[in-house]
C-alpha cells in the first residue's frame, strides 16, 4: 500500500482529536472536541468514559465525512496514559468514572507502601515509582471502594484498561480486548524484563490477572472497527501511549535525542534502545514494540505544564484564551522576581512529591496579572530544565538539541525562554501534533504506507529553530531563584 490516508485518533487528557494524514505527513482533515473534567474532591480528577467514547466517535465521524471512507486505509489510537477504566464485560457499562493520571486520591496508599519498604521491588520490576500517577493503585482503589466490584473481578465479569483499551473495545464492538506494550508499561503491573503482566505485582495490588487485556505490538493488526460505526470495517494497525507516540514522530530512535511534549503536562523522553536504565529520578518505560523488538526509554514526567495556563484561564479568569499569554508575557521585561511553582497535583519528575502544593512567590505591591502569567510560562521551561539536568547527569549524555512538540510549543515566548534557560537550540517541527503523527506512523508501517521508520522520519519538516540569547550569568541567577521557590513548595519543607 503506497496510497491512501491514515486516520489517527488522539485521545488526550482534555479532549479527543482525529487527524487524517497522507504519506507526506500533510494533514488532510482534523477535528477536536473537549470532554468534561470532573473534580469530586480536592486532588481528585475523573473523566466520564462514555463521554470520551462519544467525543471520539464524533471527531472520527467528522474527518471521515470530509475525505470519504474509501481513502482511509487504517486507523491508529494514541491516548492519555495511566488513566484507568473498569467496565462490565457483559453490558459494556463502566462501573465508575475513569480515574485520570493526574488524580492524587491514592497518595496515602502510596505513602504507606513506601513506608512498608515496597518501592524498591516495584521499581526494580516496573521502572516506575510508587506514585498515584500510575494505574495500579487506581485499580486497587476502584476494586476496594465500589461495592461488589472485587467479587465480580475475581469471577471474570470485569474488564480493565487504559483509555486505548477502552476505545479499542468500543471501536471493535467488544471484539478486541487488548493494549500495547507502551501503555502496559505504565500500569505498574507490567514487568519490563519479562515483557508481560507480573503475577507478584498483581497480588501486591490486589488485581486479578484475568481482568487485564491481551498484550500486542505497537505496530500491527489489532482488529477492525465494527461495520455499524462508519459503514465499513477499518483496520486498526497502531496503538501507543501519547508520549511514546510523540517520541516516534520526533525520530527519537537513538540515545541522545530528547523530545519534550508541551501539553497538559510536560513529557521528556529519550530512547535507550534495548537497555533498561533504572533511575532514581526518571521513569523507565517501554517506548514501543515492533516486529519483535522492544525499544526502552527514560522519561521525565512533569504533571502540570500547559494545565497551569488552563488554570489561570478557567480558575482565575486572567484571560479568555491561552493564545493571549504570549503577548501578555512579552508586555513586561521580566517577572520582577515572581515565581510560580505549579504543583497543583503535587510534583512529578524529578521531585516525586505528591504532597507538594502550588505556590506563587516574590509577590510585591507592584505585581500584576502579567507577572503571574509570565511566571507560569517560565515555570514550564524551568521544569523542563529540572528533568534534563537529571537525564544528562544519570546517562552521562550532554543535550545538544531539544525537539519540541505539543500545543504549548506554538507559544514563541515559551520556546525562546526555553532555549535561553537551557542554553541549547530548540527545534519545533512543522507538524506539532506529533502524538497523532507518531501513531499514524506506527499504523502506516503495519500497512506498508512507509517501508521503514527511517522513511517515515525522512518526511519530517522543521518549522523554526530557537537559539539562546540569554547570558550565562543571567540564566543561572534565574534558575537558582526557581530552585529556591520549588524548595518552599515541597511537602517535607512545610
Amino acid at each position: 500500500m503506497k496510497e491512501g490516508y491514515i486516520l489517527a485518533l488522539d485521545s488526550g487528557t482534555t479532549g479527543n482529536r482525529a487527524i487524517i494524514f497522507d504519506k507526506e505527513q500533510n494533514i488532510i482533515a482534523k477535528s477536536y472536541k473537549e470532554f468534561s473534567q470532573i473534580f469530586p474532591k480536592p486532588g481528585w480528577v475523573e473523566h466520564d468514559p462514555e463521554e470520551i467514547w462519544m467525543s471520539a466517535r464524533q471527531v472520527v465521524d467528522e474527518v471521515i465525512s470530509r475525505v470519504g471512507l474509501k481513502s482511509i486505509k487504517s486507523l491508529g489510537i494514541t491516548n492519555q496514559r495511566e488513566t484507568i477504566v473498569l467496565w462490565d464485560k457483559k453490558t459494556g457499562k463502566p462501573f465508575y468514572n475513569a480515574i485520570v493520571w493526574q488524580c492524587r486520591r491514592t497518595s496515602e496508599l502510596c505513602k504507606k507502601m513506601k513506608e512498608d519498604g515496597m518501592e524498591n521491588s516495584v521499581h526494580e520490576k516496573t521502572g516506575l515509582f510508587l506514585d498515584p500517577y500510575f494505574s495500579a493503585t487506581k485499580i486497587k482503589w476502584l476494586l476496594d471502594n465500589i461495592e461488589g466490584l472485587k467479587t465480580k473481578a475475581e469471577a471474570g465479569m470485569v474488564l480493565c484498561g487504559t483509555i486505548d483499551t477502552w476505545l479499542l473495545w468500543k471501536l471493535t464492538g467488544g471484539k478486541v480486548y487488548a493494549t500495547d506494550y507502551s501503555n502496559a508499561s505504565r500500569t505498574m503491573l507490567f514487568s519490563l524484563r519479562l515483557l508481560d503482566w507480573d503475577k507478584g505485582l498483581c497480588e501486591l495490588f490486589g488485581v486479578p490477572m484475568r481482568i487485564l487485556p491481551a498484550l500486542l505490538e505497537s505496530s500491527g493488526l489489532f482488529g477492525y472497527t465494527d461495520k455499524s460505526l462508519f459503514g465499513r470495517e477499518i483496520p486498526i494497525t497502531g496503538v501507543a501511549g501519547d508520549q511514546q507516540s510523540a517520541m516516534f514522530a520526533q525520530g527519537c530512535f537513538e540515545p541522545g535525542i530528547v523530545k519534550n511534549t508541551y501539553g497538559t503536562g510536560l513529557f521528556l523522553l529519550m530512547n535507550t534502545r534495548d537497555k533498561i536504565h533504572l533511575s532514581k529520578n526518571l521513569i523507565t518505560t517501554v517506548g514501543w514494540k515492533i516486529k519483535g523488538e522492544v525499544d526502552y526509554a527514560v522519561e521525565g514526567s512533569v504533571f502540570i505544564g500547559g494545565a497551569a495556563v488552563q488554570w489561570l484561564r478557567d480558575g482565575l479568569k486572567f484571560f479568555k484564551d491561552a493564545s493571549e499569554t504570549e503577548a501578555i508575557a512579552n508586555s513586561i521585561g521580566s517577572t520582577e522576581g515572581v515565581y510560580f511553582v505549579p504543583a497543583l497535583v503535587g510534583l512529578g519528575a524529578p521531585y516525586w512529591d505528591p504532597g507538594a502544593r502550588g505556590m506563587i512567590t516574590g509577590i510585591t505591591r507592584g505585581t500584576r496579572v502579567a507577572h503571574i502569567v509570565r511566571a507560569a510560562l517560565e515555570a514550564i521551561c524551568y521544569q523542563t530544565r529540572d528533568v534534563l539536568e537529571v537525564m544528562a547527569d544519570e546517562l552521562d549524555i550532554r543535550l545538544k538539541r531539544l525537539q519540541a512538540d505539543g500545543g504549548a510549543c506554538q507559544n514563541n515566548f515559551i520556546m525562546q525562554f526555553q532555549a535561553d534557560i537551557l542554553g541549547v537550540p530548540i527545534e519545533r517541527p512543522k507538524a506539532i501534533e506529533t502524538t497523532a503523527l507518531g501513531v499514524a506512523g506506527l499504523a502506516g508501517l503495519a500497512t506498508g504506507l512507509w517501508d521503514s521508520k527511517e522513511e517515515f522520519l525522512s518526511m519530517r519538516l522543521p518549522d523554526r529553530e530557537f537559539y539562546p540569547e540569554m547570558g550565562e550569568e543571567d540564566r543561572e541567577i534565574r534558575y537558582s531563584g526557581w530552585k529556591y521557590a520549588v524548595k518552599k513548595s515541597l511537602s517535607k519543607h512545610e
